[in-house]
């Protein structure tokens, strides 16, 4: 009891000294503003700008200085209308504690020490706060680290770009455009330097800049997160000469971690319904049923599956392949649809999706024949959709070409000993959306798949972009239970431009890694070079 009421207390702590800070602050920068709009311009300075002596000069002067205040106006504006948004939430929050500690007081549970928490907190128990963060972050000081591995890189970046090491979705070195979230991060942090650079109270070396810092002095900055302690930005602006520089580090300090929710999920009921469109392909059919087997029949249980297969060609094949699953697992819930006509996944799994009749909600995954997954990706699936709130994309691994990868052995691994997740065995497919797990209700509150794509690719993109649209919460990470097996990969004449160019990238992307190509490449190169050794 001693320690849940301590924890009890450090929350709300720290509840009522963040938004108090924030409160705080925002009151400063309302003041530094306003000080600085006020400011009446020095005649030196006048005298310093180039256009000072005509009339004209005066008047673009003048509609200088009131564009300039009128910018300040609406700032402060903006902060004053912040500033009592913060207040109203403090207030209530304030309200909330209050009537929590008379109700426990009343039922006598109050823990010992809460009554502290009446209190306003003070200036300086702010300023401990924020400075115990910062004492704790790499900033004024480095720290001991186990290896390299525990190195946090920074991120480079200026006004138009952001150069960083984890590349995502776009895997450029450099990104630009940058996108808006970060570049509304980063702006803002300039804009706030600037405020700060050309505060009254800032002097460097106790000599005042000749000028305003404006935009176009910045150079460049730095910035990484350290996720227990909070975002550290290093800014570099142009000095009064072209070897002088003002360096301004600010730092935005997390609070502590707050507990949100806790519940217990029981998926014992949840039926995942597992639908694959396939059209020919008969050996690899035959190698997913046999994992089908290992994990969804004898291992979990709760699956059913739905095959959506175009053309009339080996259908027969695909019959006897699930007959033999029936006879020898007696294995029932599965369904057959053929479709003839010309195969697209997307039209496909939309079938698929919506050839369930009864009146359960149920779980989708939609898979392809040459997926291979486990009983713990089941298991992910269903705890990370959630009809309403949730559907989940995971990044699934990608294997390389088997015949480069074990080259120099003379028998190919067996398939389970090739599931590994090396840089040399394969690569995360993170630009790859086909793999999902949604309840079927907001498949279909979202409109479903876009049924005039034919063949292969964008379809999953598009779904995937409605979802981000959507209120609901895509769930994404790298998920170390669900492979796609390495297959020859042929992209049709027929394609667009633009899909036949994706395709061509995908394949060239799904044969090695970035070194095991480049080995290849350079082969005589490496032969010669060995025979000179050998002489």
């Amino acid at each position: 009891l001693k320690r849940q009421s301590t924890m009890f207390k450090r929350w709300l702590m720290a509840l009522v000294a963040r938004v108090g800070l924030i409160v705080l602050t925002l009151c400063c920068c309302v003041l530094l503003l306003y000080l600085l709009a006020c400011k009446p311009v020095s005649h030196g300075s006048q005298q310093s700008l180039p256009w000072a002596g005509s009339a004209t000069s005066k008047e673009r002067y003048m509609a200088l200085l009131q564009e300039r205040e009128d910018s300040h106006r609406h700032y402060i504006n903006s902060l004053t209308k912040q500033i009592a948004q913060l207040k109203e939430a403090l207030q209530e929050r304030t309200q909330q504690l209050q009537e929590s500690l008379d109700k426990a007081k009343i039922k006598g549970i109050l823990p010992q020490g809460l009554e502290s928490l009446h209190k306003t907190p003070t200036q300086s128990d702010l300023k401990e706060f924020f400075r115990s963060q910062l004492n704790q972050a790499e900033v004024n000081s480095g720290v001991k680290l186990p290896s390299e591995y525990a190195l946090i890189p920074f991120d480079t970046f200026t006004l138009q770009s952001v150069y960083q090491l984890e590349t995502g979705l776009t895997r450029h070195p450099a990104e630009r455009p940058v996108r808006k979230d970060r570049r509304d991060e980063l702006i803002g942090t300039v804009e706030t330097a600037l405020h700060v650079l050309n505060g009254p109270k800032h002097h460097t070396d106790n000599i005042r800049r000749k000028h305003t810092f404006s935009p176009s002095d910045f150079i460049q900055g730095l910035t990484r997160t350290e996720r227990d302690r909070g975002s550290i930005y290093e800014l570099t602006f142009k000095g009064d000469s072209p070897q002088d520089f003002t360096q301004l580090v600010l730092f935005r300090p997390f609070g502590p971690v707050m507990k949100v929710k806790s519940e217990i999920v029981n998926t014992q009921n949840i039926i995942i319904n597992i639908i694959v469109p396939l059209s020919k392909r008969v050996d690899t059919f035959k190698q997913f049923i046999k994992n089908f087997r290992e994990v969804c029949i004898q291992q979990d249980g709760r699956v059913h599956l739905t095959v959506v297969y175009f053309g009339r060609d080996q259908i027969d094949e695909v019959k006897a392949v699930l007959d033999q699953t029936t006879r020898e697992t007696r294995f029932r819930s599965f369904t057959l649809i053929q479709l003839n006509e010309e195969f697209s996944r997307g039209r496909g799994l939309d079938v698929g999706a919506r050839a369930w009749r009864r009146s359960q909600n149920i779980l989708l995954f939609f898979c392809d024949v040459d997926i291979h997954f486990t009983a713990d990706f089941l298991t992910s699936c269903r705890l990370n959709a959630e009809p309403g709130k949730r559907v989940y994309y995971p990044v699934l691994f990608s294997q390389y070409n088997p015949s480069i990868i074990y080259r120099n052995q003379t028998l190919l691994p067996s398939l389970q000993q090739q599931l590994v997740i090396r840089k040399e065995s394969g690569f995360w497919r993170d630009f790859g959306f086909g793999m999902t797990c949604q309840y079927r209700s907001d498949f279909i509150n979202i409109g479903g798949f876009d049924r005039s794509i034919k063949g292969w690719g964008l379809e999953d993109v598009h779904l995937y972009r409605k979802y981000l649209h959507s209120k609901l919460m895509v769930i994404r990470f790298p998920t170390r239970s669900l492979f796609h097996l390495w297959h020859e990969k042929s992209c049709a004449d027929e394609l667009p431009p633009d899909k036949y160019k994706m395709c061509m990238q995908t394949k060239a992307m799904s044969e090695a890694s970035h070194s095991q190509l480049g080995e290849l490449f350079s082969k005589q190169e490496i032969q010669v070079h060995a025979q000179k050794q050998m002489k």
